[in-house]
């Protein structure tokens, strides 16, 4: 079976949304019903600039992924779904939608795309769980720091010894050398 055309506003969005999924370094896929616009326009600034949230018809979410290599999302297009699209940090942006989620219970986080792969509610969850690139990447640096001075002092270690018998051989001829001249 042919796909129907595409009016020029549809092609337009479907094109709109394959450049978000593309563009995007993950996407999560929401059911919004219940929620109010103001409710929404909240969520929209919670997320700030870490994510793009819009609302989209299914069928040309569908085609959207489907136009973005990404497979795995049909059973998830039911409903009212609405899309943020993360450009930031993904981890403090899934942070943000279960905080959220959690203070408004409407919201129900359906799943999504990460690295190019269909994720469930349950991943975003352990994506929210995980911490901030940031806080990541300062205790790396605190690791590596840490291994760096004992490194260091491993290898100064030999030379410290050396230093304390020469100064010992020293102390012991200097003894001598005063006990032959008494």
């Amino acid at each position: 079976m042919a796909d129907k055309p595409v009016r020029a506003d549809k092609a337009s969005a479907v094109a709109e949304l394959t450049d978000n999924f593309r563009d995007s370094s993950a996407t999560v896929l929401t059911e919004y019903r219940g929620l109010t616009v103001k409710q929404l326009t909240e969520l929209r600034r919670a997320l700030g600039q870490q994510a793009k949230y819009s609302v989209a018809k299914n069928t040309l979410a569908k085609r959207a992924a489907g136009n973005a290599g990404i497979e795995g999302l049909d059973a998830l297009f039911t409903g009212p779904t609405a899309l943020a699209f993360v450009s930031g940090d993904v981890v403090e942006a899934a942070k943000g939608l279960r905080a959220f989620a959690k203070a408004n219970p409407a919201l129900v986080i359906k799943g999504g795309v990460f690295e190019g792969k269909a994720i469930s509610a349950a991943d975003v969850t352990k994506l929210a769980d995980l911490e901030s690139r940031e806080v990541l990447l300062a205790k790396l640096a605190g690791a590596m720091k840490g291994n760096l001075s004992k490194a260091a002092a491993t290898f100064q270690a030999p030379l410290s010894q050396a230093v304390r018998l020469v100064d010992a051989l020293r102390d012991k001829r200097e003894k001598d050398g005063s006990a032959e001249a008494a």
